[in-house]
């Protein structure tokens, strides 16, 4: 059996069952489980096989050069550096601002992505332990928290506080958009204290669009940000890490000791920029269908956070008390019944599912959703 046999035999098995444009049992599938879950465009595609690449360990990608350059001058910052994942986007980021200090301890949301999944790299990667304020329902710290949970180094019993990381939007509260007020005020009493702020942005184009500012107006406060390509933009890999130029100097040193180092990986990049430069203003539909999303779901008897106020694309909700089903029956029966993927077992005792929208998921899709869990759930 040659290479291609076994290439195309094995992609008949999965091929019907992922992308914008299979289905299964003759039923479209809406994969609404995450905003990750996006194929590439074909205009993605032409973009990577039109890159032109280099080795870019040593710094002579020219695409990746040009995709850090852009998105260093659209956040306002001085540097940007590519990286796989927006995990180690963020390691990074933490490595770089504790690089000088290995007693360090950061604030962060107990609520937060960096917290609570990815895999506590803080503490096993970068020895840095933290400090767990809860966010209120805004996704913000109340201020006196942060203020308790500021040590300096002048007592031996305590780390010293060197970083507050902001997650923007907010995955867990709800995809809430955090305005510039807020990261300004966070930055401010952080630079009194010769603290850093980091903000994990895995989808922080969507509060950009959300708040309808520019991402270096809403970041100005920060001093170092992440940037997911693969979620709401629909890239199929990669995250940007911005900040000043001797952070990126570190951040990249932080890159290579967690092997995320890349050769010719400007196939991928272009794919990146393609996605930063041209599919930012398109989040607004997504917004815009989360929103009828949580709406029909709260005039129909579901519990939604935040009386059903939804900012950006994530939707969580909780069944009725007189539900026709379980939470553990309504993922299976979405998908046997509808062709749709919905995501459970979130907080509050595993009640919340989340649903985000997506590039891959039109007006047709919502639709069959909505029409679903209400008719499954709804006696």
């Amino acid at each position: 059996m040659t290479s291609m046999t076994v290439w195309r035999k094995y992609y008949r098995l999965v091929g019907s069952h992922v992308g914008r444009t299979f289905s299964t049992n003759n039923k479209r599938i809406v994969d609404l489980r995450s905003d990750t879950v996006t194929q590439p465009t074909p205009a993605m595609l032409h973009a990577a096989t039109q890159a032109t690449t280099g080795d870019d360990v040593m710094g002579e990608d020219p695409t990746v050069t040009a995709l850090e350059l852009y998105a260093a001058d659209l956040f306002g910052k001085e540097r940007a550096l590519y990286v796989p994942t927006g995990t180690m986007a963020n390691m990074c980021a933490i490595l770089a601002h504790t690089h000088y200090n290995k007693s360090a301890e950061m604030i962060i949301g107990k609520k937060s992505h960096v917290n609570l999944y990815e895999g506590g790299g803080y503490a096993n990667l970068a020895g840095v332990s933290c400090k767990q304020i809860l966010e209120n329902e805004n996704a913000m710290f109340e201020m006196d928290d942060v203020r308790d949970a500021f040590f300096r180094d002048n007592d031996d019993h305590f780390a010293k506080s060197t970083l507050i990381c902001l997650e923007n939007t907010h995955n867990m509260l709800g995809g809430v958009a955090l305005p510039a007020s807020y990261i300004s005020l966070i930055g401010g009493m952080a630079r009194e204290r010769d603290m850093k702020v980091h903000i994990d942005g895995a989808r922080i184009m969507n509060a950009a669009v959300a708040l309808n500012t520019s991402p270096s107006v809403l970041c100005e406060g920060a001093d170092s940000i992440s940037i997911c390509l693969s979620k709401g933009l629909g890239a199929p890999m990669g995250s940007i890490v911005v900040g000043e130029t001797e952070f990126i100097r570190l951040a990249r040193r932080a890159r290579k000791r967690l092997g995320g180092g890349m050769r010719q990986v400007g196939v991928i990049a272009a794919m990146g920029m393609h996605a930063l430069a041209n599919n930012v203003d398109r989040l607004a539909d997504d917004h815009s269908r989360a929103q009828r999303i949580a709406s029909e779901l709260k005039d129909a008897g579901f519990f939604l956070p935040r009386g059903g106020q939804v900012d950006t694309n994530i939707v969580f909700f909780a069944l009725p008390d007189n539900s026709k089903l379980t939470k553990e029956e309504l993922p299976k029966k979405m998908f046997e019944k509808y062709g749709v993927k919905i995501a459970g077992g979130y907080s509050k005792g595993g009640r919340m599912f989340r649903l985000v929208t997506h590039m891959d998921v039109d007006d047709e899709g919502v639709d069959t959703a909505v029409e679903g869990i209400i008719s499954l759930c709804i006696p």
